[in-house]
């Protein structure tokens, strides 16, 4: 089969999306198609909504004539709807297509009251964004949620999360689903479900590291986690295991439990809630990573030792990714990511790995902050609603 009768309105719309070919005169050179063909397919988004007119390119002849008029994606024709969850708080956002935040939401939700209220909470948080921001329901075309845990990508189902009681092998997709449609009166939409550090690193590298082949971020809160983008895309290995460096193991842990039930994992001593437990039992009070973010801004000086203290064992195990994966940036985010972590990261990752493997690495911090997750859930609904099958799929539903 040709180019020619391959490329469908899906394809020529990843084109413009992804700047590789924005006038008319590029989609047909890119895809073999006729300026007949090519003024079909695009109709079709015309008639979607998908695609405007932008304005016009440059001239191309040194003879002069009129300039090409570019082609660009809509990012006004729907909205996203986003979700992040904490074991103890939770975000939702309302975004554009392209990812910017219209309207946000943060307050108290605990992961361990259990899918069924959690989920139907954040409907109800779902209708009241878009009472806020003056949308319809209609206008959401999709939802995606970020979750402390392991999360098998093909069901959207969290598998055994240690932090995440009464949620293995739950249907999230189909009840966030529902809690939509039952808060707002709107029809179901999809749901994306993924990782939150898988999340996190995919916000991050598209805004702020688009360019980088192999972008590494470290979560370190009540767990510690890493998402890793390689290529463009999202490595989450077989089953959306990969990343879990919390559950490694280290000689500073032998004796410590760990809430997965092993002894001696990297969490147990080094995350947001294990520094929280040390400070709790010196006599400061702290309860979990954000107490200690909170201490650590006000400069206290046992929990930026401890934070220190904390960065090098996560710096040790650093090490070994940064050697295997050679990222290009290695971003550090979560309640401990601040000055004191990151030197001992510093102290240990440099001191341990190969200067080959550090050579070009940037040791950076968060820039989206608390909406990294939410700009990540709200891009990977967005890459699987317009990948070029999808697209056509609801290009058929639309009639168009």
């Amino acid at each position: 089969m040709t180019a020619r009768s391959q490329a469908g309105a899906g394809e020529l719309l990843e084109l413009v999306r992804s700047g590789r070919a924005t006038t008319r005169g590029a989609l047909q050179q890119a895809t073999g198609l006729s300026r007949a063909t090519v003024g079909q397919r695009l109709d079709r988004l015309f008639r979607a909504g998908w695609l405007r007119e932008g304005a016009g390119g440059p001239v191309g002849s040194p003879l002069g004539g009129r300039p090409s008029i570019t082609l660009e994606f809509d990012g006004g024709h729907a909205v996203v709807l986003a979700a992040d969850l904490d074991t103890r708080h939770a975000r939702v956002a309302l975004l554009s297509l392209t990812g910017e935040i219209h309207a946000e939401h943060g307050g108290t939700l605990a992961i361990e009251d259990g899918p069924d209220a959690v989920l139907g909470e954040l409907g109800r948080w779902f209708a009241e964004l878009l009472e806020k921001a003056g949308h319809r329901p209609e206008e959401v075309c999709g939802i995606g949620l970020a979750v402390p845990g392991p999360v098998d990508s093909e069901t959207g189902r969290v598998v055994q999360p240690p932090i995440m009681p009464g949620w293995d092998g739950y249907d999230i997709r189909g009840r966030l689903a529902r809690a939509f449609s039952e808060h707002t009166g709107g029809a179901e939409v999809p749901v994306m479900v993924d990782n939150d550090a898988n999340l996190m690193a995919y916000g991050e590298q598209r805004t702020g590291h688009p360019d980088c082949s192999a972008f590494v971020l470290v979560k370190v809160s009540t767990g510690i986690g890493a998402g890793v983008v390689v290529g463009g895309s999202l490595y989450r290995g077989i089953d959306g295991g990969a990343g879990d460096l919390g559950h490694i193991r280290v000689p500073e842990g032998a004796q410590a439990l760990c809430r997965c039930g092993s002894y001696g994992c990297l969490a147990a001593v080094a995350s947001g809630g294990a520094v929280a437990r040390r400070l709790a039992e010196a006599g400061v009070p702290a309860a979990s990573g954000s107490d200690v973010r909170a201490l650590l801004a006000a400069g206290h000086p046992e929990a930026v030792g401890l934070a220190r203290e904390a960065g090098r064992m996560v710096g040790e195990v650093l090490a070994t990714v940064v050697t295997l994966l050679n990222p290009g940036v290695l971003m550090i985010a979560g309640d401990l990511a601040g000055t004191p972590f990151l030197t001992g990261v510093r102290e240990l990752l440099y001191q341990r790995a190969l200067p080959r493997s550090t050579a070009h690495l940037d040791i950076v911090t968060s820039r989206l902050g608390e909406r990294a997750g939410l700009v990540g859930a709200g891009a990977l609904v967005v890459e699987h609603l317009y990948a070029p099958d999808r697209a056509e799929e609801r290009l058929r539903a639309l009639g168009v």
